[in-house]
């Protein structure tokens, strides 16, 4: 079963908004209102994904090189030691704390279907079909749909998926992953603090490290889904909620990218002097990323480089 991700959050955050706001001249507190839940992602003694793990990349539609090689540099990124700090490998070094231990991505092969072969309104089942261009069970194989595919439910329930698949006898099963870029269709969901929300404040938008909102949105639901992939690979692993709708590694910290985030507002990032732009960890090639934070498991927080 596919893991879905981030709209349904989002709304949740809207809900606390609202709260928030018919409380303001109220002698009342939130936490009358709302009861926060501890944050604890339980382990469900489920297979974890550890060691080489391949990262093979399946482009659907129009992907310019550039766009290809920046989503190229942040996997590359998350096994980049030498990076000046935060980075994003330092990022990515969370992971570990969970029972999955060091997790090294490597990409693999990449696939470009720039002739939209199945057209450009794609099914789960289209998906699936692509992914299975290779199954290597030691791989991830993550579908990249261009600005120009619709996809059943992108922008109305998810920006993103991961789940797996079955190979060979049916035993076994493989890990794979689809984005889709939103820049045309809902920057103001799935890239968002890249775009102006489409609910709740309106804040300004913040700059993209990369000068690209649809594909550095791509990586914040990328770096999301991976992490999710690694630390719960088949429904089983680490999560809390519904198996069905789990809250995992990162997406049970949604919309916090630094420290002080509130809903509607990302946190603290840094700004590049130059172009103006916000990330928070660096990568292969001088390359900048704004990362999502990932829960902690040995503090049950969301962990921020920032």
């Amino acid at each position: 079963m596919a893991f879905i991700y981030r709209l349904a959050i989002l709304c949740s955050t809207l809900l606390l908004l609202f709260l928030v706001e018919t409380t303001v001249g109220s002698s009342r507190k939130l936490s009358a209102l709302v009861e926060q839940q501890p944050l604890i992602l339980k382990y469900h003694n489920g297979a974890l994904l550890k060691g080489n793990i391949t990262v093979n990349l399946i482009w659907y539609g129009s992907f310019t090189p550039i766009q290809r090689s920046i989503i190229v540099d942040f996997i590359q990124s998350l096994n980049y030691p030498r990076a000046t700090l935060p980075s994003a490998s330092s990022w990515w070094k969370t992971t570990e704390k969970y029972k999955v231990g060091s997790s090294m991505l490597v990409v693999g092969k990449q696939i470009l279907h720039e002739k939209y072969t199945l057209g450009k309104l794609l099914q789960t089942r289209h998906l699936v079909a692509l992914a299975s261009k290779v199954n290597d069970l030691r791989s991830i194989n993550v579908v990249l749909t261009a600005k120009d595919v619709a996809v059943d439910g992108f922008c109305r329930s998810r920006c993103g998926t991961h789940g797996s698949k079955p190979v060979g006898n049916g035993k076994s099963r493989v890990a794979y992953i689809w984005v889709g870029n939103s820049e045309s269709q809902c920057p103001g969901l799935c890239a968002w603090p890249f775009h102006q929300p489409i609910y709740g404040p309106q804040t300004p938008p913040l700059i993209a490290p990369n000068g690209d909102v649809g594909v550095d949105g791509i990586i914040i639901n990328l770096a999301t889904l991976l992490a999710g992939t690694v630390t719960n690979p088949f429904n089983n692993g680490y999560f809390q909620g519904s198996v069905n709708a789990p809250l995992e590694a990162v997406s049970a910290c949604t919309g916090i990218f630094g420290s002080g985030a509130y809903p509607g507002y990302p946190g603290q990032a840094l700004v590049d002097k130059t172009t103006g732009a916000s990330y928070n960890a660096h990568g292969v090639n001088g390359r900048k990323y704004l990362l999502p934070a990932m829960w902690d498991p040995q503090t049950s927080v969301c962990k921020t480089l920032v």
